[in-house]
């Protein structure tokens, strides 16, 4: 399984950006949970969102909710994070996951993913 994340980018206080998660692989996608987290050095990595293999469920972290959404199109193989109002405090850099086990519950904790994609730098100026 590779999960590659694209969409990162600077962006100015307020702004949005829509980070994307294409997996591939021989797993089938639709089968299996997705989440996002964020790291910045020094510090360890933090939940942002989750979603269930379906789509029905979907999880926040305390510091996005209300401002991010995560969604997929399993169709596509791809998870979506959309983030609005960002602040600078969103700066980081955002990986994707996938759930590790098919037809699981959603998982905030890292070590309830098992691949992950190479991360995507957001960086949000003031």
């Amino acid at each position: 399984v590779q999960l590659q994340a694209s969409g990162g980018g600077l962006v100015q206080a307020g702004g949005s950006l829509r980070l994307s998660c294409a997996a591939s692989g021989r797993r089938t996608f639709s089968s299996y949970g997705m989440g996002w987290f964020r790291q910045v050095p020094g510090k360890e990595r933090e939940f942002v969102a989750a979603i269930n293999f379906s789509g029905a469920r979907v999880y926040y972290g305390d510091s996005v909710k209300g401002r991010f959404t995560i969604s997929r199109d399993n169709a596509k193989n791809t998870v979506y994070l959309q983030m609005n109002s960002l602040k600078p405090e969103d700066s980081a850099v955002y990986y994707c996951a996938r759930r590790a086990g098919a037809i699981l519950a959603v998982a905030t904790e890292a070590n309830g993913y098992d691949y992950w994609g190479q991360g995507t730098q957001v960086t949000v100026s003031s």
